[in-house]
């Protein structure tokens, strides 16, 4: 038997048992089949991944369907939700600013804005609390506002601070707007235009963008819900800082590869990028506010700390770094190991995708030590 066949049946050999082996190398058929398996397990309409090894891209596949009702195949240049996968292209090209002396990561936001942000209209709930000022793009980059994931999830849906800047984890859309309102209002930037040129353009990511283009519409991915249920891809014609990028795996192969080894960054810049800048102790991820001061009394989450890129942790014999992009329908995943320069990246177009995750993180990287469990709580029963 070849070497890959019996690496193969030693990974089914594990799943039977409920736990995986680190099975790395397998071969693309192997590999391939394993996907559609678990794809199939778990009623998973469509998904697309990218593997890149030593700083190369080795792989670019998609598996299922892009829009199951029309029995369309999702390929590598559909068109898919980026959701806050975003945040880690935002969060690189903010870095590109820092180099530039552009913008200072521990100056307070006041400093930039041309006048107090409860003026702008958005931000009018925020008047009469000072704690604004406080708010520097460190803080905003690393989810310690204060303020809830999105203004609509409060009772009166109204803005406010929950605790004081700076002092928990809570991650927040709120806070990577404000830093867009930052970069906007106050250097006077097109933070779609930015991206495009900085990012996009950089990477050779012909098909990804931040708004909506005419161009996308013959070949997209439409989503569909836990249950199934079918959602209809939509155009974003907002520029939105926290996740309004359409993409393809092939692109996000090229943006990853490059973030990878730091291209428009200087050393210093792309090692403060995926740095660890405050640990996070919550007991889950979501719902945000409240779980911000609820430590896991076991502690099983103490290895991962809020950085630029997502999350970053020290793990077996690497460190690891992390970005997850999430809605109602979409469920996607980069999980990355900085010295070795591997890259799993993984889109949904069906959130369901979710439930497989951790076996083809398993699959491909070996074992993380990343608590699934904390960002996936449907899997809370599986992974504790």
């Amino acid at each position: 038997m070849k070497l890959s066949a019996l690496i193969f049946a030693a990974a089914l050999a594990g799943c039977a048992t409920g736990s995986l082996p680190a099975t790395q190398h397998l071969d693309a058929a192997a590999l391939d089949a394993r996907i559609e398996a678990l794809m199939a397990r778990e009623h998973v309409v469509g998904m697309a991944m990218a593997i890149i090894d030593h700083g190369e891209i080795t792989r670019v596949s998609a598996y299922g369907l892009r829009n199951r009702e029309n029995a369309l195949p999702l390929q590598t240049d559909t068109i898919m939700y980026g959701a806050s996968i975003t945040k880690a292209a935002f969060s690189y090209m903010v870095m590109q600013l820092v180099d530039e002396g552009r913008i200072d990561l521990d100056r307070s936001i006041a400093e930039y804005l041309p006048r107090p942000l409860p003026e702008y209209e958005d931000y009018t709930d925020l008047a009469g609390d000072e704690r604004w000022r406080q708010l520097t793009p460190r803080i905003l980059l690393t989810h310690r506002s204060g303020l809830a994931n999105m203004r609509f999830l409060e009772p009166d849906q109204k803005l406010r601070f929950h605790f004081t800047p700076g002092e928990h984890y809570a991650y927040s859309n709120e806070g990577i707007w404000i830093l867009q309102i930052v970069l906007e209002q106050g250097l006077g930037l097109d933070v779609g235009a930015e991206m495009q040129r900085r990012v996009f353009d950089r990477f050779g990511m012909t098909r990804s963008s931040m708004q909506w283009r005419d161009d996308f519409a013959s070949n997209l991915a439409d989503g569909y819900a836990m249950d199934g249920t079918f959602e209809p891809h939509d155009h974003r014609d907002n520029v939105a800082a926290a996740g309004s990028m359409d993409t393809t795996i092939a692109d996000q192969a090229r943006m990853w590869q490059g973030m990878l080894a730091g291209e428009g960054l200087s050393p210093a810049a792309r090692a403060e990028w995926v740095r660890a800048q405050f640990p996070i102790r919550t007991a889950q991820k979501f719902p945000t506010i409240q779980f911000f001061n609820t430590t896991d009394t076991r502690g099983e989450a103490s290895n991962l700390s809020a950085s630029f890129v997502g999350e970053t942790w020290n793990g077996p014999n690497d460190l690891y770094f992390s970005k997850g992009g999430h809605n109602d329908w979409t469920g996607n995943l980069v999980v990355c190991a900085e010295r070795r320069q591997r890259c799993l990246i993984l889109l949904g177009n069906s959130v369901r995708a979710e439930m497989i995750y951790p076996e083809i993180v398993q699959l491909v990287l070996g074992d993380t030590d990343f608590p699934f469990w904390w960002i996936y709580p449907e899997l809370q029963n599986d992974q504790r």
